[in-house]
């Protein structure tokens, strides 16, 4: 059976290639915009024993979440790890899932939290007992800190191209709002992504939330959506008083309060999420924690011609919610290119409103959505906009100031091509009036 399914994933990203319909490249001043990459499968070359696919994420302020996965199902759920390179003064034991998906089963999928942990501190660590020594660093307990953003990573020559780039400079963690592997149902390619991001997500914590192409519903064969998602990134909903994966919130060095919403779960004023967003939201005090992030997939505002309109329904339920609460930034992915937008409340400029940023360009194997609408109803309200592939770097300095880049991948090296110095919202006497929300319980 597996060396059916080898069979398969050799010859499937060909024929998604013949499935989709690829943008033409076009000519913006002295750059050329580039097409989709060959996506790149990354085999495990190891022992069945050894552990791969290796990522972690943060679990409140003093713990981490180590997850990986291994082919031997009689490997122990078990993290060594400490400061020192080698020496393993700590040990935690977690627990363990696998999942059926038609005819593919999962490898034994780890999950176990360690800690407490100290801030802004490297631990090495081992998984299961065996196999190679990794390390992370944990997150500052104070400012600054600095996000990496990035979405719609896919596992193409284009997505190794962001990994690159983003490895090259220092962060504290990543956020990715939705689209992982593009497996669509296609198993194996979830193995190969969780190998190729390996060297970067072992080493910061990566915390993301769920695109469309994570769905991967089978109804007729009894396939529940978000199976694979939610076996294989398991995110610290609980610690946030979520009960689904697919929607959660966390704190970062004591000052940034981070909300991942879920486009695809119901977000009606009805709903689970639109309640746990509400209650999320009253117990954010703005004096304490001075920012307020929030990532999904499906843009709101987007001028590109692509998905147009698909995050309009979530926007009508929530974008109150957000407002009064003075969010201060929105990142969503999903068009695959680059685009800011002014602070924005209901369909007109508001300065207390949240900046509005698309970022789907991390470098997924559909190609970039290269056409904007000029004469578009939001067309004023969009300051930059470009159809390439890159990632983007948010450094909170303080509780009032922040500075965001965006960065292409031009080549071998990154280039930044835009930039915005952020005021905290929670800092501005203009936008003090509507920071509580408790009416809404």
């Amino acid at each position: 059976m597996r060396k059916a399914w080898l069979v398969l994933m050799q010859s499937f990203p060909t024929f998604i290639m013949l499935c989709y319909r690829f943008g033409i490249i076009a000519m913006a001043s002295d750059y050329t915009r580039p097409g989709p990459g060959r996506v790149i499968l990354t085999q495990h070359t190891d022992s069945s024993s050894y552990p791969q696919q290796v990522h972690v994420s943060a679990v409140g302020a003093k713990n981490m979440r180590i997850s990986w996965i291994t082919d031997d199902q009689s490997m122990p759920s078990k993290v060594e790890y400490g400061k020192v390179s080698g020496k393993y003064d700590a040990v935690a034991k977690g627990e363990s899932s696998r999942y059926l998906f038609y005819v593919y089963l999962s490898g034994k999928i780890h999950n176990v939290k360690i800690g407490p942990l100290e801030p802004d501190t490297v631990y090495y660590y081992r998984c299961s007992g065996v196999g190679d020594e990794f390390s992370f660093k944990t997150a500052p307990a104070s400012l600054p800190v600095e996000f990496v953003i990035a979405g719609d990573l896919g596992q193409t020559e284009w997505t190794n191209s962001t990994l690159t780039h983003i490895g090259k400079l220092d962060y504290d963690m990543l956020l990715m709002p939705g689209d992982l592997s593009y497996a669509d149902w296609h198993q194996p390619l979830w193995d190969s992504f969780g190998r190729m991001m390996q060297p970067y997500a072992s080493t910061r914590p990566w915390m993301v939330v769920e695109g469309n192409h994570e769905i991967e519903a089978l109804t007729f064969f009894g396939m529940a959506p978000f199976i694979a998602y939610n076996h294989r990134w398991r995110m610290p909903y609980e610690e946030s008083g979520s009960n689904s994966n697919l929607y959660y919130s966390f704190n970062v060095a004591g000052a940034v309060h981070v909300i991942m919403l879920g486009s695809y779960v119901d977000f009606g004023c009805n709903s689970e999420q639109y309640k746990w967003l509400v209650a999320d939201l009253a117990k954010v005090d703005r004096s304490v924690t001075p920012w307020l992030i929030v990532l999904f997939h499906a843009p709101w505002y987007n001028t590109n011609t692509a998905h147009q309109g698909e995050g309009e329904s979530m926007r009508v339920a929530m974008e109150a919610l957000l407002y009064k609460a003075r969010v201060d930034v929105i990142f969503a992915g999903h068009v695959h290119a680059y685009e800011r937008f002014t602070r924005i409340y209901n369909e007109a400029e508001n300065s207390c409103g949240p900046v509005y940023i698309t970022i789907g360009d991390g470098g997924n194997r559909e190609g970039l959505a290269l056409d904007f609408d000029s004469k578009h109803k939001y067309a004023h309200l969009s300051l930059f906009r470009e159809a390439s592939f890159g990632h983007g770097r948010l450094r909170v300095i303080d509780g009032k100031k922040a500075l965001w880049s965006w960065h292409r991948n031009d080549d071998s090296t990154d280039t930044v091509r835009d930039q915005l110095w952020l005021q905290s919202l929670s800092s501005s006497s203009a936008c003090q009036g509507g920071t509580k929300i408790k009416d809404e319980l």
